[in-house]
């Protein structure tokens, strides 16, 4: 087997890590220390024969086979995996346990590798494609023992936080009000720099031209919200959200820097010489340079800030530039702090998880389709199920399902509220009318006819909406019931509208029919418990609640190297017969 595993261009060298690590060909006895109360069922023995399966060469290839030999990279990752296994992160206990645990001894073969040695062997040798092969390796092996079909995901994700200081935060609301302010005092070093050129008659004698503002698309809208929050200041009313994305391609302080370069020139040729220190006067033309210098360094950090945190976030901190602030659950200033964190996502499998996915949204909308085509990558077809709860839903996510012939049962949004009176009896709703061919009677028996169509554009994504209305609504007696927050004032003479998203609603008509149906109890009971009964031991039994390294791609590959610990515990567990498929009573309704 070790012979297909090491072909023939890999060296003697790498071959020795082979037949070292697995103790094939001549038998090595280092100690007779191995062994000794060392259970037969311990999971040691079923991780050494999993790992002896796998082909490791990828990860073999990053070692060079000149100079002196190092520590065996495959030991090593059998270490770190038997750690994850027994939910040990922290290095330090890792190398401890090397020289204190008989498991860790007998798989470090008597070597006592130190802290050094794992993290230049995660951070530069174990890169992010080769654990995932790995990873992907053991999950076709699961399949091919029937533990797995692939077919069907169960998925959910939870939050945790960054190894990132909390109050290091940046905030794209709180830049856009401090860059309205720097505009507008850029705004008046134009004028000045203009003025300055054509009071001393420099624009002709240095052939140096006016310059005009450059604009921003967007900044408008936010000066518009800052003003609106200044009077609800004064009203004593929460503040609006100024989280508007500013286009910052224009947005280049080398205007500011040509402007510098052009007074520079003027100086130079009318001698002026700039001064410093105490008593010294500073001419005009060096305090105008001085101010373009400054708020050119403040316009290149906004930039960079805003660079940072791209369109899809508001936020991120200064110690993992990659790390959101979210609401956590675990609030320990019991006032609602945001935290530095990471969004995980998992689809498992009877209880093994066939894919991780490392997110900073807050939400749960965007993540569901990367985990869905990590699946296509790696595994070379879309699953035939995906079962979810109602933060996946969104006409995006169902609508993906649907091209791509995957049965949703994903819990709708209003599904809870959907089984109350006041749903069902709420006139206001498109969903309470009565159709009339193209058009909606409401329930005073005014016809609601088609006014127009109404096209959104999301992020790529385009929605479809039918507007109808009323001709006249004057003088019903249920006008207050059917407006939205009806005001008698302002809605005396205002008409009812509804928007229809019919592919929309039939999309969520097929997806609650399905976790209707007996099946879809089964397999929203299945993922509550193997989703959230393994994040449930994650935090609590593993106390794994914010990770030790920075940088999405470190904080993944530790969350998959702990996965991977966890899959060869259900493994071991499944082989003991300690633990079973799951089935479920399918009469129960969650």
């Amino acid at each position: 087997m070790f012979n297909q595993v090491t072909s023939n261009d890999v060296t003697n060298k790498t071959y020795h890590y082979y037949t070292e690590f697995f103790e094939t060909g001549q038998q090595v006895i280092h100690f007779n220390l191995y062994q000794i109360d060392l259970p037969k069922e311990d999971p040691v023995y079923t991780l050494k024969k999993v790992m002896a399966e796998l082909d490791f060469s990828p990860l073999l290839e990053r070692y060079s086979h000149l100079g002196r030999k190092g520590y065996n990279p495959i030991m090593l990752f059998a270490v770190l995996t038997y750690a994850a296994l027994r939910g040990v992160r922290s290095v330090d206990r890792i190398v401890d346990l090397c020289t204190r645990d008989i498991a860790y001894m007998w798989l470090a073969q008597g070597e006592k590798p130190k802290r050094d040695v794992f993290y230049d062997f995660m951070n530069h040798k174990l890169s992010e494609p080769i654990l995932m092969a790995l990873h992907y390796q053991f999950i076709r092996k699961l399949q091919r023992e029937g533990l797995v079909t692939l077919e069907a995901l169960y998925i959910d994700g939870t939050k945790v936080e960054a190894n990132a200081n909390r109050y290091t935060f940046v905030w794209r609301g709180s830049i856009n009000y401090h860059l309205a302010n720097l505009l507008d005092s850029i705004q008046e070093l134009y004028t000045q720099y203009n003025s300055f050129l054509m009071i001393n008659g420099y624009d002709k004698k240095y052939k140096v031209p006016a310059m005009d503002m450059f604009i921003i698309e967007g900044i408008e809208k936010v000066r518009k919200v800052i003003e609106k929050n200044r009077t609800r200041k004064v009203n004593k009313k929460k503040k609006l959200s100024n989280n508007t994305i500013i286009e910052i391609d224009n947005m280049s302080p080398l205007e500011l820097l040509k402007m510098q370069v052009h007074l520079k020139t003027i100086a130079e040729g009318e001698k002026i010489y700039f001064t410093c220190g105490k008593g010294k006067r500073k001419p005009e033309i060096q305090k105008l340079y001085e101010q373009l210098d400054v708020l050119g360094e403040r316009l290149m950090k906004y930039k960079q800030s805003f660079e940072i945190m791209g369109d899809e976030r508001n936020s991120y901190s200064k110690t993992d530039l990659e790390a959101t602030f979210m609401r956590m659950k675990d609030d320990h200033m019991r006032n609602g702090q945001l935290k530095p964190a990471y969004n995980i996502q998992i689809a498992v499998e009877n209880y093994f998880i066939i894919h991780s996915y490392i997110s900073t949204d807050r939400t749960d909308y965007n993540p569901l389709i990367p985990v869905l085509k990590k699946h296509k990558e790696h595994l070379g077809c879309y699953p035939k199920e995906v079962t979810a709860d109602s933060g996946y839903c969104s006409e995006k996510n169902l609508w993906f399902l649907e091209e791509n012939n995957i049965d949703s049962y994903i819990k709708l949004q209003e599904h809870e509220a959907m089984k109350t009176r006041a749903y069902q009896k709420n006139i206001g709703k498109y969903r309470n009318m009565v159709k009339e061919g193209n058009s909606y009677r409401c329930a005073n028996g005014r016809l609601l006819t088609h006014d127009h169509t109404e096209k959104r554009n999301t992020k790529g994504f385009e929605r479809i909406f039918e507007v109808y209305a009323c001709k006249n609504c004057d003088g019903c007696e249920l006008k207050s019931e059917c407006l939205y927050q009806y005001d008698e004032e302002r809605h005396q003479h205002k008409n009812k509208t509804i928007k229809v998203n019919e592919r929309w609603d039939a999309l969520k008509a097929k997806s609650n029919e399905n976790i209707q149906s007996e099946k879809g109890i089964l397999n929203r009971l299945i993922r509550s418990i193997q989703t959230e009964g393994f994040f449930g031991d994650m935090k609590a039994n593993d106390d794994f609640r914010q990770f030790n390294h920075r940088s999405a791609e470190k904080a993944h590959k530790e969350f998959t190297l702990y996965a991977f610990g966890k899959n060869l515990d259900k493994y071991h567990k499944f082989k003991m017969g300690k633990i079973k498929r799951y089935t479920g009573k399918s009469e129960k309704i969650a």
